[in-house]
């Protein structure tokens, strides 16, 4: 029904229930549940127009939207759904604890033990899950254009000085892909080189 809302979010607050903003478009507001990993980066000012992809779940007593920052963690959302079992909430508890890219390893690889780390899944839904999406995620282009990199100049200078530190190329992406995700795409050379140093001294 709604694919995004693109407009400035007005609040944005966590509660008992969850986590949600606001956003409001074309002079209407749209209440979003959203996962706590994106809640942080989601800014509530009138000079920041952003645009939230929607998942409406219509169930017979209530209807709720829930946003995401990008296309690939709403698709992830849903086919999170398809596992008997696995509500939205579910679904966010699972986005909450890992990274779209992170979260179609671990199922394409089979690793049902990390899965478990998210709140209220057990191995024996860990296990399911991975059993009825291993096929399709591989099956899907979500492994691709989930995980990729933007082709950024900072990206390109940190895995020059990296290589050139004597780091391995499999190392610097994984690296360079976890902090990237926790930074502000427009970052300067600078700041990823520095982040990413921090990360692998870690």
């Amino acid at each position: 029904m709604f694919d995004y809302f693109k407009g400035f979010v007005t609040d944005k607050r966590k509660t008992a229930k969850g986590t949600f903003v606001t956003i409001e478009a074309a002079g209407a507001g749209y209440l979003l549940e959203v996962n706590e990993r994106e809640f942080a980066g989601i800014k509530t000012s009138e000079a920041d127009i952003q645009k939230l992809y929607t998942y409406l779940v219509h169930r017979e007593d209530a209807m709720s939207l829930y946003g995401f920052a990008n296309k690939e963690t709403r698709d992830i959302f849903q086919i999170l759904l398809s596992v008997s079992g696995v509500g939205a909430k579910m679904a966010l508890a699972l986005l909450n604890e890992f990274d779209a890219c992170d979260l179609i390893s671990l199922v394409i690889n089979g690793n049902f033990k990390e899965l478990t780390r998210a709140k209220g899944v057990g191995p024996k839904l860990a296990q399911k899950i991975i059993l009825e999406l291993k096929d399709k995620l591989i099956k899907t282009e979500l492994p691709q254009t989930a995980c990729a990199l933007p082709q950024t100049q900072a990206i390109g200078d940190t895995r020059a000085v990296l290589i050139s530190l004597g780091y391995e190329e499999k190392e610097i992406e994984d690296a360079v892909k976890k902090v990237f995700s926790t930074i502000d795409n427009n970052a300067n050379s600078e700041e990823v080189l520095r982040k990413t140093l921090t990360y692998l001294s870690m």
